[in-house]
């Protein structure tokens, strides 16, 4: 350091002497600067050397330790298996390293797992395989602290120019009345600004706080899984490698594992692959679950081998994060109102600048001594002017600044903000802030009926044997095949569980409210014991529940004598609708005529209409080989029950205070339309007197393949066919087509909306009216609107040949390529009509409807002759639509 010193003193007294005159104190203030502007440089480059010494000098062994890699071991409670060699097993869906382990249940013999009680529900279990294989969390993105909200309200523009404007206030009124009194304009302004920026920080941070908090609400899911033999219902975030979980119809997978049972599984992948296409997981080819995948169709139990961020799901759940700053509809608004008074504020600033004279200008005039008061005397002179008075003005300047800046209504969104948030705390719980809002213009609610209008809390309240309700009657008045019959509808047609405590505890029932209470009702009152049911039957296979059909069904077989059974359960309506006969409380089996059925169908509109839920069980002895489409066809009736699922409290009260205010309330709901009329006129929701609108989808009458034979016939067969016929003598009459011509042509137009008019008329009549019209089922009906609908296509294409001569066969014995292609497309229609009756999903036709469906097509041979008869402009009709739209533009 003694050395830059000389080496600067040495400098200074080097400089030669300056050739303007300067006073002895200039002179040492201008040595004084140079040698602080040398010494720097000499510090820094110093400083630079120093730094590439201690670079140069870092051994290469040190720089290659950054990029070790570090190999975890496994732990010692699980000495056979890694959380690596079980994360790279799922996620390559490697079934040779599956086959290592010895299967599935190899995996789970190395996690510890018991695979029919599941792991030990003891802390100290858990704990260790939490230490060995991770927590079921995601990495979140670190929050906002509370001083980055203070730098964000700090950046806002009307801060900013608080600020400044508080600066100057400070300053000038300092320099004009002394410290203690001249601080008080500024430091009003900046206590306002603090207030505004704490307000503000403060208000964010807790509303961050708050969607926290409810962000750790919304991922808290109930996953159900076994445990010590035990099935309960642990959060998603307390999932352990090891853990057996159970999957259902709608369950989103929480983890990556490996399928152990299940039947008809089949999952929603999108999430992960895009692909819509959902996948088969079975044990043979596909055993690999990941979590965020969505359960489509089945059940199953699936084995946890990662959890947290060790799953396909977890980094790309760590890459997303929630924006808590949420504009909403009223506050943007409000901010725009106060971007507008803001400029509004800016433009009367720039004025009070003119009218006050501009600093500039003051201060020239201040140095030539031009400006006058209103006297005509001379002001802001030189030599008689003080400082003081050019101060004032520059003040009144600012103060007007400050006062327009304040006049900005900049409290309102912050207003907002608060009272969203602070109503949002206190009476509902809200994913989006802007919801609060919204809900303000709602008009309409629609809602669900299970577990919303209701308590989600069923219980069996009716059950009927026959036509004979049982109320009252103990389960040894049933014939004893019949009570056989109906605890295997129960017990193996389910999702539940019982659980029986060797403690003496009550049995425990788990499953969906209405697996549970069919469940506990046939523990309770039919004696049913379902594990010494269940070891005397093998299952071979089950339809799992779904809304389309209302129903679910299992296969199995009794190990006593090997006979094979097919149990249905699910709407009474439905169930019955696939029963040839009912068993009686004596056990006869009754023949289920049409007299019977509307019986039956009276029964069941007297339970809903008590607002019941019915749910209807059936039997059917099969044959091991028989086709899966005969088993749900002339089963019997066993019984049915009625459901009983009280309103919450205060729903009634909460749809009349809806009402009153002008909301309308609609349920909307899948179950029988009577049930749902009762349950909407103890909500309140129905009055008395009131109709109710019963809403069916229906059905689609063409199936996928059939949707694609008519676009086969459509597009490549008829374009094949219409492209080899040969161009007219006629076409040298007409006009050379401009290139910005439309391709569809007023004929075109006119011939199109007359064929289409006229297939949509007939196949609509068809849809809705074709099975009391010809007297068949809708299968057949369904087979007619297809058949229908592909011959009005081939007649149509004679048509298409001539789109301007009224006969289509004109010449049509030139072109044998087309006759030839129309006779092949007959022929294959014929075909997929006739025999492949599986694949098209077709049924057969008898002569007369052939019949039917030709003549039906052949109108569309003088529906076109007729239709050309009608005259069409040559101008096309969009170009007169513009020239129509330019002349009312014109004539406004």
């Amino acid at each position: 350091m003694s050395l830059l010193s000389q080496a600067n003193l040495d400098y200074l007294d080097s400089l030669p002497d300056s050739p303007i005159t300067l006073s002895e104190l200039n002179k040492k203030r201008w040595h004084m600067a140079f040698g602080f502007v040398y010494c720097s440089r000499a510090l820094l480059a110093h400083f630079k050397a120093s730094v590439a010494r201690k670079k140069s000098k870092v051994s290469p062994v040190a720089s290659s330790r950054l990029v070790a890699i570090d190999v975890l071991e496994p732990h010692p409670c699980f000495p056979t298996v890694d959380q690596s060699s079980l994360t790279q097993l799922v996620k390559g869906k490697h079934l040779d390293q599956l086959a290592k382990f010895d299967g599935v249940e190899g995996v789970a013999s190395a996690l510890k797992t018991n695979v029919e009680s599941g792991i030990h529900a003891s802390d100290e279990d858990i704990l260790r395989r939490q230490e060995a294989f991770g927590r079921n969390t995601y990495q979140k993105p670190p929050t906002k602290g509370f001083f980055r909200f203070v730098w964000e309200a700090l950046k806002d523009p009307t801060i900013l120019i608080l600020m400044v404007c508080a600066g100057l206030s400070l300053g000038f009124g300092m320099k004009e009345d002394g410290p203690k009194e001249g601080w008080y304009d500024g430091g009003s302004v900046f206590v306002a600004v603090f207030l505004l920026v704490s307000v503000s920080a403060i208000s964010k941070f807790r509303q961050n706080r708050q969607f926290d908090k409810l962000s750790n609400m919304s991922n808290n899911i109930q996953v159900e899984v076994v445990r010590d033999g035990r099935r309960q219902h642990v959060s998603v975030c307390g999932i352990v490698v090891g853990d057996v979980i159970y999957l259902k119809i709608g369950d989103q997978v929480p983890t990556d594992g490996l399928f152990l049972d299940g039947h008809s599984l089949q999952v929603d992948e999108s999430s992960m692959t895009s692909e819509s296409d959902h996948v088969e997981v079975n044990r043979a080819h596909n055993p690999f679950l990941f979590s965020g995948t969505k359960v489509a169709d089945g059940y199953a139990r699936l084995l946890v081998t990662s959890v947290g961020m060790n799953t396909m799901w977890g980094e790309m759940m760590s890459t997303l994060s929630r924006d808590t700053d949420e504009q909403t509809p009223l506050r943007a608004r409000l901010n725009k109102l106060t971007s507008s008074i803001g400029k509004v504020g800016l433009a009367v600033a720039f004025l009070v600048l003119l009218v006050w004279k501009a600093l500039l200008v003051l201060l020239i005039r201040y140095f030539t001594g031009n400006t006058e008061d209103e006297n005509g005397n001379t002001e802001f002179n030189a030599s008689k002017t003080k400082v003081d008075d050019i101060i004032n003005a520059v003040v009144g300047i600012v103060a007007a600044a400050v006062t327009i800046v304040v006049a900005i209504p900049e409290g309102l969104p912050l207003a907002v903000t608060l009272t969203l948030a602070y109503s949002m705390k206190r009476m509902i719980a809200v994913r989006k802030l802007s919801a609060c809002e919204t809900m303000g213009s709602a008009t309409t609610i629609c809602t669900d009926k299970t577990g919303t209008l209701t308590l989600n809390q069923m219980k069996v309240a009716k059950f009927w044997l026959g036509q004979e309700s049982m109320e009252g009657r103990s389960s040894t008045s049933i014939k004893e095949n019949v009570l056989e019959f109906l605890h295997q509808g129960v017990g193996l047609d389910t999702t539940g569980s019982v659980y029986r405590p060797t403690s003496g505890s009550d049995i425990e029932f788990s499953g969906s409210p209405t697996e549970k209470a069919i469940l506990s009702w046939a523990v309770l009152e039919l004696n049913m014991d379902m594990e010494k049911m269940k070891e005397g039957c093998r299952i071979l296979h089950v339809e799992a529940f779904n809304s389309e059909k209302k129903r679910s069904g299992v296969l199995m077989k009794k190990n006593a004598d090997d006979t094979v059974h097919v149990h249905w359960k699910g709407a009474a309506e439905m169930i019955l609708a696939m029963c040839s006969h009912y068993y009686d409380p004596t056990g006869e089996m009754m023949a289920l005529d049409d007299t019977e059925r509307s019986r039956f169908d009276r029964l069941i509109q007297g339970m809903a209409a008590s607002s019941l839920r019915c749910i209807a069980f059936a039997h059917k002895q099969v044959q091991e080989t028989t086709e899966e489409e005969k088993i749900d066809d002339k089963c019997l009736t066993l019984g049915l029950v009625g459901l009983k699922d009280p309103c919450r409290p205060g729903v009634k009260k909460a749809v009349e205070d809806c009402q009153y205010a002008g909301v309308n309330i609609k349920m909307i709901t899948g179950d029988n339309v009577f049930t749902a009329r009762a349950i909407a006129t103890e909500c309140g929701i129905l009055k008395p007197n009131e109709g109710m609108n019963s809403v069916s989808a229906g059905e689609v009458p063409l199936t996928a393949v059939q949707l694609l034979w008519v676009n086969l016939i459509m597009d490549t067969l008829g374009a094949l066919a219409l492209s080899t016929e040969r161009p007219t003598k006629e076409l040298m009459n007409k006009k050379p087509v401009g290139r910005t011509a439309p391709l569809i042509t007023n004929i075109m137009w006119r011939n199109l909306l007359a064929q289409t008019l006229y297939q949509i008329a007939v196949l609509l009549t068809l849809q809705f009216g074709g099975e009391e019209i010809f007297g068949v089922n809708a299968k057949v009906r369904d087979t007619l609107i297809f058949n229908t609908f592909v011959l009005c296509q081939v007649f149509n294409e004679f048509n298409a040949r001539k789109l301007e001569k009224k006969n289509v066969f004109e010449g049509i014995h030139k072109n044998k390529l087309f006759l030839g292609i129309i006779g092949i497309t007959v022929i294959l229609q014929v075909v997929m009509v006739e025999f492949l009756k599986k694949l098209a999903d077709t049924e057969r036709l008898n002569w007369g409807q052939w019949g039917v469906c030709i003549g039906l097509a052949a109108v569309s041979w003088p529906l076109g002759w007729l239709v050309k008869h009608v005259p069409v402009p040559e101008t096309p009709f969009f170009s007169l639509l513009k020239w129509q739209k330019l002349k009312y533009m014109y004539r406004r």
